[in-house]
C-alpha cells in the first residue's frame, strides 16, 4: 500500500492501516504524523542489535523510544474507571510506549504475541473514551526471520513471537474495536549488517 509518506517509508515498511488511520494522521495529527516519518527514515537495524542477547528493552525499541521522546512523546499511564450508577470499577489499561496529542503508538520488536491482544484492546478502550483518536504499531515483517536465521538467533525470534503475521488477523479480527489503527513492518531492506 502506498502510503505517500515518503518513497522511502513505503519501500523499506510493509504499512496496513484500518478506518482511514493514514488519513486521520496526516490532516488532524500533523506534527505527531511528522515525527513518526522522520523516525522512521532514521531507523535502521544493526546487527549487533540481533547477534546480542536482550534484557528488559531491545535496542530497536530503545531507539524508536529515544528518537520519539526527542521529540516531545512520552510513555503513558491512564487512570480509567467506569461508573454505573453510584458503583466505579476500575478499568486498568497498560503503559503506552510512546503518546503524544491524542497519538498512542507501541512498539512490538520481540516479544509473545499475546501482546498484540494487550495493545489492541488499549487502543479500543482509550479510543471508546476519547482519549486516544489513533493507534500505531511499529513491528516487524516476516521476511526478518531469514535474517535471524543466518545470524543463529531464529530460535530467539520464534514462531509465537510479535511479527506481522500474528499481527493482522488479530486487526482483521476486530482487536481495536473502532480505534484508527496504522502499522508499519521492518523490512529487511532496513537491515545494516556492517560486514
Amino acid at each position: 500500500m502506498a502510503t505517500q509518506i515518503t518513497p522511502f517509508i513505503d519501500s523499506h515498511y510493509e504499512i496496513h492501516e484500518w478506518r482511514h488511520a493514514l488519513a486521520i494522521l496526516r490532516s488532524d495529527f500533523p506534527n505527531e504524523f511528522a515525527d513518526i516519518g522522520a523516525v522512521l527514515t532514521a531507523f535502521r537495524i544493526q546487527k549487533e542489535w540481533i547477534t546480542v542477547g536482550g534484557g528488559r528493552k531491545s535496542k530497536v525499541s530503545e531507539f524508536i523510544d529515544s528518537a520519539l521522546i526527542a521529540r516531545g512523546w512520552a510513555a503513558r499511564n491512564f487512570d480509567t474507571k467506569i461508573t454505573v450508577d453510584e458503583t466505579v470499577m476500575n478499568s486498568p489499561t497498560h503503559e503506552i510506549d510512546c503518546f503524544k496529542n491524542r497519538v498512542a503508538l507501541e512498539i512490538e520488536w520481540n516479544n509473545k504475541d499475546p501482546f498484540y491482544d494487550r495493545d489492541l484492546n488499549n487502543f479500543r478502550l482509550l479510543f471508546d473514551l476519547r482519549a486516544v483518536s489513533v493507534g500505531v504499531i511499529i513491528t516487524r515483517t516476516d521476511e526478518l526471520q531469514e535474517i535471524f536465521d543466518d545470524l543463529g538467533r531464529g530460535s530467539s525470534y520464534g514462531a509465537s513471537t510479535t511479527h506481522m503475521r500474528k499481527l493482522l488477523p488479530r486487526i482483521e479480527g476486530g482487536g481495536g474495536g473502532g480505534c484508527p489503527i496504522l502499522v508499519f513492518g521492518i523490512k529487511k531492506s532496513l537491515y545494516e549488517h556492517g560486514d
